[in-house]
């Protein structure tokens, strides 16, 4: 290795290890104070579908991790649709080779306080698995194509939501009362 390659080398890792504590996750408590506690506070309503307890679990396993109670300031609402499409089929046997399984979840987050809608938005994912003339092989990467997808729209969501109530300012805590004077 010549000289002016390791000097070079040598220089970017200094930059870099210079650099490493100037980086902060994009929703952080410390970017955005308050906004940890506000996206846990958040209550997602049930959906009564396979698809939809699934989606639901991811979503509140994203907005809080922690799985301890909070008393809910927002509430989201989802309604999710899915649909399949087969790109490849088969001639000989007729029979589709590989799938794509496409989900959208249109969501609606409401402050409880005033009971205001803050945010709307849609968000889309896809999650594709091959087929095979074996029905229970089949039904198995359908069901693991499902739960990718799953996962995949419940990030989409939270990263939206997290990025909407960072933007806005959290609710202030109420004033404390005035120290009596005697």
């Amino acid at each position: 290795m010549s000289w002016s390659r390791f000097a070079s080398l040598m220089a970017a890792a200094l930059v870099a290890a210079g650099l490493s504590g100037c980086f902060q996750p994009m929703y952080s408590e410390a970017a955005h104070p308050g906004l940890v506690e506000d996206v846990r506070a958040i209550e997602v309503a049930p959906i009564n579908t396979r698809f939809g307890h699934y989606f639901v679990e991811d979503l509140r396993t994203e907005l809080n991790g922690t799985g301890q109670p909070t008393t809910p300031k927002y509430r989201l609402t989802v309604k999710l649709s899915t649909n399949q499409q087969t790109p490849t089929i088969n001639t000989e046997i007729n029979v589709a080779s590989s799938a794509t399984v496409f989900g959208d979840a249109e969501f609606s987050l409401v402050r409880l306080s005033d009971n205001k809608e803050i945010f709307k938005d849609k968000a889309t994912a896809a999650a594709a698995y091959d087929r095979t003339t074996q029905r229970y092989a089949a039904l198995r990467a359908a069901r693991d194509a499902e739960l990718r997808l799953s996962r995949a729209l419940a990030q989409e969501v939270a990263t939206r939501i997290a990025s909407k109530l960072s933007a806005t300012p959290s609710a202030p805590a109420p004033p404390a009362a005035p120290a009596k004077t005697e």
